[in-house]
């Protein structure tokens, strides 16, 4: 196929699918085919859009950068999304990996309630006898699904900002530094974690120190050229089980065909005229994000603690099993009766984003690894950081939310902070749909929100975006560039 590269007018995915064909082999494509090459370009179209074209906020810097430079090349909300959270598996592998996984949800004007696309982390089959049981790979699948239902690029473009961080490196945020910090005994304990966050010194890398990957470049310029399908089913699959079978993750190469996304309907409320979906489980942590607003907001009844209304529907869940769904999940909001149950044991680290653009489209995902660095290996030469299995490690509560009134875009929150993560991502929305700043700065969380109050004029005059000051994150408008 000849080479492509991101091209003014954005070509739609249509290009490689189309029409009734695209609905109907989007899934499978997605999740089981080996993609040919659609880019082999290492530059991307000069910007085609002038003005406001909107707004990205995330935890780590260098990714928001990524994603700032998408929006501001053409690309929408979705392709946005895409790049920045490709990007935050090479400047953020403490939380975000090729490896682990996570959640997203993404609306367009037209639309009732938007979409969610789950890609938790997977136990796999074998992983009860591993000496350090992984997850399976769903990243890149996740992204991969969601881009193709509201994206408008092909994917392997967006692949390219990631494997040129790999490649030639990049400074240690401030957020990678901390986790760095905090588990540095470990990752200096195994040579090839060592290699990549060890300083000449025996010490773990700090914040600026320059960091180079090449190995996962490689894995990423392999997707790229090949298709998100070789990590699954594919050259690149079978380097990763084998390189996860010597790191001792139990992972096989039927566990990478299985590592499959769902996508699903959101969690619904309506309130004051403004319609808001939640991730649905089991992203938990939607659903106990949507408790605490709804009770917050004086919906439902007294005030309820997002994390005991997990803890409830993760006892009611086990209890029912099989039989419980999304539908039991929006029953249980609708009525306002939240089970109650017990603070939940500590749960891992994530990290969450929110991409807008200057037509309303809006993504907004949670990522984790299901513990900081995963199982604190690397898949061999692959480069790709090894997930936890939730298995040994509970879930961690991944809460994102998307507000909208009829066709206008209001607001997307998000958080990240273990316990209190769905908590934060409620007062958080709040925020966001009141047009004001959060107070949040009281606890561990750190949120990160879109606020259009008025909605979403043409300049974007009337829209912010906030990150949690105490963190190190960062709230960019792609608007010349400007600062939220």
């Amino acid at each position: 196929m000849a080479a492509r590269s991101i091209i003014p007018r954005f070509t739609r995915f249509k290009t490689v699918l189309s029409g009734s064909r695209k609905r109907a082999g989007a899934l499978a494509l997605a999740l089981t085919s080996v993609l040919p090459a659609c880019s082999s370009g290492s530059h991307i179209a000069q910007p085609v859009e002038t003005g406001f074209v909107g707004e990205v906020v995330a935890d780590e810097p260098q990714a928001v950068l990524v994603g700032r430079d998408v929006l501001a090349k053409g690309g929408n909300a979705a392709d946005a999304a895409a790049a920045l959270g490709l990007a935050l598996s090479v400047t953020l592998p403490s939380r975000a990996s090729l490896g682990g996984g996570g959640a997203c949800l993404a609306w367009k004007p037209g639309e009732s309630a938007g979409q969610a696309f789950v890609f938790l982390p997977r136990a796999g089959l074998n992983d009860t006898g591993a000496d350090r049981p992984a997850s399976a790979p769903m990243l890149a699948r996740g992204l991969y699904l969601m881009q193709l239902r509201y994206g408008s690029v092909d994917f392997a473009d967006l692949l390219l900002p990631a494997r040129n961080l790999a490649s030639r490196g990049v400074p240690v945020g401030g957020l990678l530094a901390s986790d760095l910090a905090a588990v540095q005994a470990p990752l200096l304990a195994d040579e090839k974690t060592r290699a990549i966050f060890g300083n000449a010194n025996g010490n773990v890398l700090v914040a600026d120190d320059v960091m180079v990957q090449t190995r996962l470049a490689g894995a990423l310029e392999r997707m790229r050229i090949a298709g998100v399908g070789d990590l699954y089913a594919g050259a690149l699959g079978q380097t990763f089980a084998e390189a996860a079978r010597v790191a001792g993750a139990g992972l096989t190469t039927l566990d990478l065909r299985a590592a499959i996304p769902v996508a699903a309907q959101p969690l619904t409320a309506r309130v004051d005229g403004i319609d808001i979906s939640f991730l649905p489980p089991p992203a938990d942590g939607g659903f106990g994000m949507a408790a605490a607003y709804l009770s917050n907001v004086g919906q439902n009844g007294g005030r309820v603690r997002a994390e005991t209304a997990v803890s409830g529907w993760r006892a009611r869940q086990g209890a029912k099993g099989a039989a419980i769904s999304i539908a039991d999940a929006q029953a249980l909001l609708n009525s306002g009766h939240i089970p109650a149950g017990s603070v939940l044991p500590a749960l891992p680290a994530s990290t969450s984003f929110v991409v807008t653009d200057r037509q309303g489209e809006s993504v907004s995902c949670a990522f984790t690894m299901n513990n900081l660095f995963g199982t604190g290996r690397i898949a061999g030469s692959t480069g790709i950081m090894l997930g936890a299995s939730p298995v040994r490690k509970p879930l961690p509560l991944l809460p994102v939310a998307i507000a909208h009134r009829g066709n206008q875009f209001q607001a997307a929150a998000t958080a990240s902070g273990q316990n209190v993560a769905a908590d934060t991502a409620a007062v958080a929305l709040q925020a966001a749909i009141a047009g004001s700043r959060p107070q949040v700065t009281n606890g561990v969380g750190r949120a990160n929100f879109v606020s259009c109050p008025a909605g979403l004029p043409g300049d974007g005059s009337k829209c912010f975006g906030w990150t949690d000051p105490r963190g190190f994150g960062l709230a960019l408008s792609s608007d010349h560039g400007k600062k939220s």
